[in-house]
């Protein structure tokens, strides 16, 4: 890393902060600072270019902010190779406050009814042999898990996260997973009722047969009445605490 003040080097008006942002996040483009490498001690930092513990704190939170390390307490920041799951992390903060706002979830909710009906439909004319058996698979587990609250959980996850990445699209399977982690805190307040889980494995299968049939029209309406139902429950849920 090249020696020098951050603060006599830095453009008229530039913050000093902003300098040293600008400094590592072009190392770390250009690879210099490698995918899970530490950023150099807080004291290193401060002695090389001559600025205060505050400067760099402040630097170190906008590039963790902007998803280009990881930083937490107690332990040196550390460099993240940009994709498209830092990217929704970057983010995911901002996007739990607007869940808070009025018709927030609905928002999102809306938005992942759009996006698995056009995967189911995708599914249902382009789904390879090894897509269908590993849905297949997935719709087995999550029979076996209906009794068993928190395993059904995870394998109606599992059979979500299979379409996603049925696509071959990369963005989605981290959309998924984005999806997950902003309505979860909403999920967890569902009944969860053997005889909720019955159903929602009944939908489930209802959407496997459709794209095993090669029927994009039925896989459609499947997943509409799939989460219209996944929906009722949510809302009611915000309703109570409303």
């Amino acid at each position: 890393m090249a020696s020098g003040s951050v603060e006599t080097q830095a453009d008229p008006g530039q913050r000093a902060a902003d300098e040293l942002f600008n400094k590592f996040e072009a190392m770390i483009q250009s690879g210099e600072l490698p995918d899970g490498a530490p950023l150099p001690p807080e004291r290193e930092i401060v002695e090389r270019y001559g600025i205060s513990r505050t400067v760099v704190r402040e630097a170190i939170l906008a590039l963790s902010n902007k998803g280009l390390v990881e930083a937490r307490p107690r332990f040196r920041p550390v460099v993240r190779k940009p994709s498209f799951d830092t990217a929704l992390d970057t983010i995911g903060n901002v996007v739990t406050r607007l869940l808070e706002q009025g018709e927030g979830v609905k928002n999102l909710f809306d938005m992942r009814v759009m996006v698995e009906v056009a995967l189911a439909r995708q599914a249902a004319t382009d789904a390879n042999r090894d897509d269908i058996y590993r849905l297949k698979q997935a719709l087995e587990e999550n029979e076996t898990a209906i009794n068993d609250m928190d395993r059904f959980f995870e394998t109606d996850i599992k059979f979500h996260r299979i379409m996603y990445e049925m696509s071959g699209n990369p963005i989605l399977p981290a959309v998924h997973r984005a999806y997950i982690t902003w309505l979860q805190p909403n999920w967890v307040k569902m009944p969860t009722l053997p005889s909720r889980n019955q159903l929602n494995f009944e939908s489930h299968t209802a959407i496997y047969n459709a794209i095993l049939m090669r029927d994009p029209d039925q896989a459609e309406v499947a997943t509409r009445k799939h989460l219209a139902d996944a929906w009722d429950q949510i809302n009611r849920i915000l309703m109570e605490s409303d």
